[in-house]
């Protein structure tokens, strides 16, 4: 872990202040109970009275950001689905999205069910998701937005995101073993559940999505910073100019981040934050 301590900054006359924050939500910013804590909704208006653009980007679908958007405001951009999706947080509205064509789709779950006669699959279109009859949902969350579909239908259209199970492996290796079959046709990632890989079109990625946002918000690369906790961060943690990670982030996350901050049950993302904004206030001229 690059390891970089914003006092060392200050001395050296370099205090990094960013113009963007982008973060994960699960396993960083949410707590463990899926709340936003009153701390850190506070340190989000301590960003925006800075001046200081806030991107939520997670691995979520779009039809689960409610929840999350209800506590902290519908405001700004969302980058969901591991960056195939980038919403407007005031109105819902789908600014961009990029899919997984059809054709390709087939082509590649054809090519996962010869590796892995045990695979099961399921798809994020829109708002909904379609799902193999053996695939495992939550019938007890009541969602009315979860659809059993045959094979043929699942593949039928192009889809934002592509579930894959294989229940005998581990996700590192279903991910490795599958990035092989993908041949760039696709781009995978996991967020270490055992037997779970998570599919975009080719090339998009967290970081891509984020930098779509960036770019419209005239923001470069180095004047990000962005948290996170799983391998599926990985691109998003590389790409800003600083990436943080939470405490037991997963050491693929941790390997690739500058520095790292507390737990989400300890406000992670808001104790970095302030820490950050205190050391700007201090070293700015009144």
């Amino acid at each position: 872990m690059r390891r970089v301590h914003c006092a060392a900054a200050c001395k050296a006359g370099r205090v990094f202040v960013p113009k963007l924050v982008a973060t994960d939500l699960d396993g960083t910013l949410l707590r463990s109970d899926l709340t936003v804590s009153e701390r850190t909704l506070a340190t989000f208006e301590r960003l925006e009275r800075s001046g200081i653009t806030l991107v939520f980007v997670t691995g979520r679908p779009w039809r689960w950001m409610d929840p999350v958007l209800a506590q902290t405001g519908r405001r700004g951009r969302v980058v969901c689905a591991n960056g195939a999706v980038v919403l407007d947080g005031a109105s819902g509205q789908v600014l961009q999205n990029w899919t997984i064509p059809a054709d390709t789709l087939r082509a590649v779950t054809e090519s996962v069910r010869d590796t892995f006669p045990d695979a099961i699959f399921a798809v994020e279109r829109g708002r909904r998701m379609l799902h193999e009859p053996e695939y495992p949902v939550r019938h007890d969350l009541g969602r009315r937005d979860e659809n059993q579909v045959s094979y043929d239908e699942l593949v039928a259209e192009p889809v934002e995101k592509l579930l894959i199970r294989a229940p005998s492996v581990e996700a590192a290796e279903l991910w490795t073993r599958c990035t092989r079959v993908f041949d760039g046709r696709v781009t995978p990632t996991h967020s270490g559940f055992r037997g779970l890989i998570e599919v975009s079109a080719g090339g998009v990625t967290k970081a891509t999505g984020l930098e779509w946002v960036a770019q419209r918000c005239g923001v470069d690369p180095q004047d990000i910073v962005a948290f996170g906790d799983m391998p599926n961060d990985i691109p998003m943690l590389t790409w800003a100019g600083r990436g943080v990670v939470v405490a037991d982030a997963h050491p693929e996350a941790a390997a690739v981040a500058h520095t790292v901050t507390t737990g989400n049950d300890a406000d992670g993302v808001a104790t970095y934050l302030d820490a950050l904004l205190d050391e700007v206030e201090a070293t700015t001229p009144r």
